[in-house]
């Protein structure tokens, strides 16, 4: 949902407007912004999956501060994590005095309960966040606050920031749909792993890395689907558990592991096939880059799952993008 859009203000409104949206969703109590009104400009898109909220901030350089002090009551018990978007810049995070710079892979954390934090970029910049109450982690402050400066230096950091892109690249229809919940379920895990595998007791953390193994394997495999070398063995390798326990774990879930894969490899070729905003590429090589070495078998595969043969569907998107 767009919550702000500053090209649609006068120029002298656009500041106030921005302060009153940023306050009212994120609970920030500072915002520097760092052009002039006449150059300034941001965009704001607001999800909820669930518990779970997700923000898309872009614009202008500027940075944002929350102070403890005059956190909102409502805001009070959450925790945030924070990315910024592939090709928008660098970010700059800080919490509690630790600093760190961060790219699309790097993520910064706060628990809202225990600390002031602030972020921002320099000239323009995107990032993604998103806010759950503590509740859901299941988590003391004390464990999240020790692993504020730690995130770095976990195995789930990059898995997570791979798992919050997926979501915000479709952000509108799945907060929408059936999926949202469990969706955000999944981030929920996601982030309990991130924080137990680098502050949690090693008990802890042995039972948090069991509960949430299905979940990291299949978030590993939708950030890997392009992989040509995408096997059984090396996910097995990667997790550090065995092929048989892979696909143990994979059938106590409900799911069979290759034709997962084939899924999600055939809904990113159909998407391409579809889009209108790219550069066209022929059926073979977008087959090709979704890991089907073999056209005979992607078209059989692709009739066999949306009714038509990928030439029918491209020219049928082709078809719709005329007419619109």
């Amino acid at each position: 949902m767009l919550v702000l859009d500053t090209d649609t203000l006068p120029v002298t409104d656009r500041l106030a407007a921005l302060h009153a949206a940023v306050a009212r969703e994120g609970g920030i109590s500072t915002v520097q912004e760092l052009e002039p009104a006449s150059r300034m400009q941001k965009r704001l898109e607001v999800w909820n999956f669930g518990p779970l909220t997700m923000f898309d901030t872009r614009g202008t350089a500027v940075r944002f501060v929350r102070s403890l002090r005059r956190a909102r009551r409502e805001l009070a018990n959450n925790v945030s994590l924070m990315t910024q978007l592939d090709g928008h810049g660098t970010g700059a995070f800080g919490c509690n005095g630790y600093q760190r710079h961060l790219s699309a892979d790097g993520l910064g954390l706060v628990p809202h309960m225990a600390a002031s934090h602030e972020y921002g970029w320099a000239e323009s910049g995107r990032s993604i966040a998103f806010s759950v109450d503590i509740a859901e982690l299941g988590l003391p402050v004390d464990t999240v606050r020790a692993a504020v400066p730690l995130i770095g230096y976990s195995p789930v950091e990059s898995l997570l920031a791979h798992h919050l892109r997926a979501l915000h690249r479709d952000a509108d229809r799945l907060s929408a749909g059936p999926e949202a919940e469990a969706l955000a379920a999944a981030t929920v895990q996601l982030t309990r792993a991130l924080i137990l595998s680098v502050a949690g007791h090693e008990e802890t953390r042995r039972e948090a890395a069991r509960h949430t193994l299905l979940t990291r394997v299949l978030a590993y495999l939708q950030a890997h689907l392009t992989d040509p070398d995408l096997s059984p063995a090396r996910i097995a390798w990667v997790h550090g558990i065995s092929v048989r326990t892979l696909y143990r774990l994979c059938e106590e879930g409900g799911i069979s592991l290759e034709q997962w894969i084939i899924g999600r490899r055939l809904e990113g070729a159909r998407g391409e096939l579809a889009a209108t905003d790219r550069v066209p590429r022929t059926i073979e090589a977008v087959a090709r880059a979704w890991g089907f070495g073999n056209p005979a078998h992607f078209t059989r595969r692709f009739r066999r799952a949306y009714g038509v043969t990928p030439g029918e569907w491209l020219a049928q998107s082709a078809q719709r993008a005329g007419d619109a």
